[in-house]
């Protein structure tokens, strides 16, 4: 028997994964969580920079990255540059310094829709979960496994779950939406 704990928890897994597509969203400020979904070839494996690299943040727009292994720099500066980040990179060596300019309002713009699709799938994740969880509660429901109250109770404990998650979301869309379009 599912408990509404348990498909609380993946509401709450929705939001952090959320959280962290908005850390990638670049806003015109240096932020080293642009680069986690990048992948390094990495002696055959595909590897998060942050693993191969020391990632920095020395002034409000410029990132610095300085692999562990020199040889790893040409790698680091070949998938930025393949990357959909539009930035380049400035390799001397053994530092790749990454400078971001600031945003063109067609950029912001683009963004800002980017940020609308990520909130507005997380609200169709959490209203699936939603669906999941009543649904399960029904069965439970037809095997006699609860009673009808507890049926309507958990329905409503459901729904107001997925408000409180969907006004969350739109919340963090706001804020990310106000730090794009402010800068």
């Amino acid at each position: 028997m599912a408990q509404s704990k348990d498909y609380e928890e993946k509401m709450k897994k929705a939001i952090t994964a959320l959280g962290n597509e908005f850390a990638t969203v670049r806003a015109g400020r240096a932020n080293p969580a642009i680069l986690d979904k990048l992948r390094i070839d990495y002696y055959g494996t595909p590897t998060p920079v942050n693993q191969i690299a020391a990632i920095s943040v020395v002034e409000a727009r410029t990132l610095t990255i300085q692999p562990w292994d020199a040889s790893m720099t040409k790698a680091v500066e070949k998938a930025i540059l393949t990357s959909d980040l539009g930035i380049n990179p400035q390799n001397d060596g053994k530092i790749i310094r990454i400078n971001f300019p600031p945003l063109t309002e067609e950029r912001r713009r683009e963004l800002d829709k980017t940020v609308h699709k990520y909130a507005e799938d997380t609200k169709v994740a959490i209203r699936s979960i939603r669906r999941d969880a009543i649904d399960d509660f029904k069965a439970q429901k037809k095997k006699s496994l609860i009673t009808e109250d507890d049926l309507k109770d958990a329905e409503k404990k459901m729904q107001d779950l997925t408000d409180k998650y969907c006004k969350e979301i739109d919340t963090m869309s706001a804020k990310k939406e106000k730090e794009l379009l402010e800068i």
